[in-house]
């Protein structure tokens, strides 16, 4: 069954490109108005909903129409995913250099090392409660704090850029008698510039990346200007062996553009 005229075909894949767009200031304030969500609710995701139309309207309108919906909408979902990864990074990264504020200060104050890491772990986020947990355990039992912050870098890969500064500072002030506050505050306060460059990158990145999701999108647009003109290119594209050959080389292209430009942000976005 095919459906050749309808404009299902690209105000889905178009749904799809709006997931590249950034999420504004004023959207995340407005949401804030809101009443909390819940994390266990089970309500379904946007970026599932859109790949779920996607891939029906696209086995509706053919299976080259599939295959065409199929790769942008997997790129579009890697691009998803690799900015989650990204603001959790951050977000862990900010928790890290919290909880380290409070256990310099209560280092500064003369608590003992475990002592400080447990007060310090009772008022912070995760994943800093965890590492300072496992601090205050390894020190109170007398073991190798450096071994057990490099063996939870290793268990979580996305805190590698974070713990493992920080198992080089403990490393310092225990083989060179460093003050440990000391080193940990210079830890503290690397992580805290890396957060604010990252904030600020950002936002300088927003708009750049919101001109590819729009170039990206501006086929689709040309699709359903011809469908109100009355030229009918969804019957051409779905219809036609050379419409199908078409729409599969539109789709590599918009797919080749959308990794090209997520490769210059991503480049760009290096410290």
């Amino acid at each position: 069954m095919t459906l050749p005229d309808s404009p299902a075909v690209p105000l889905a894949i178009l749904a799809a490109a709006l997931l590249l767009l950034p999420a504004t200031t004023s959207t995340r304030r407005l949401r804030a108005l809101g009443p909390p969500r819940s994390r266990h609710s089970p309500r379904p995701r946007r970026s599932f909903l859109v790949l779920a139309t996607c891939v029906v309207v696209g086995f509706l309108a053919g299976p080259v129409a599939l295959l065409a919906t199929a790769m942008v909408a997997t790129v579009i979902w890697r691009g998803v995913r690799s900015r989650a990864n990204q603001r959790s990074r951050l977000t862990a990264t900010s928790a890290i250099a919290d909880g380290l504020a409070a256990f310099v200060s209560e280092l500064k104050a003369g608590a003992h090392p475990a002592a400080a890491a447990a007060g310090a772990a009772q008022d912070a986020e995760e994943p800093a409660t965890t590492v300072l947990t496992g601090i205050a355990s390894t020190a109170r039992l007398g073991g190798d704090v450096t071994t057990a912050l490099n063996t939870m870098s290793r268990a979580k890969p996305d805190l590698t850029s974070a713990l493992g500064p920080l198992a080089r500072a403990w490393r310092l002030s225990d083989q060179h008698g460093v003050p440990l506050a000391e080193t940990l505050d210079a830890v503290r306060r690397d992580l805290e510039r890396r957060v604010t460059f990252a904030g600020q990158l950002k936002a300088r990145m927003a708009g750049p990346q919101a001109s590819a999701s729009v170039l990206a999108g501006l086929p689709l647009f040309g699709i359903a200007l011809g469908e109100l003109s009355g030229a009918h290119p969804l019957h051409v594209l779905t219809s036609t062996t050379a419409g199908q050959a078409l729409l599969l080389l539109g789709a590599l292209l918009v797919c080749a553009g959308l990794l090209w430009s997520a490769r210059l942000t991503d480049q760009a976005a290096r410290p």
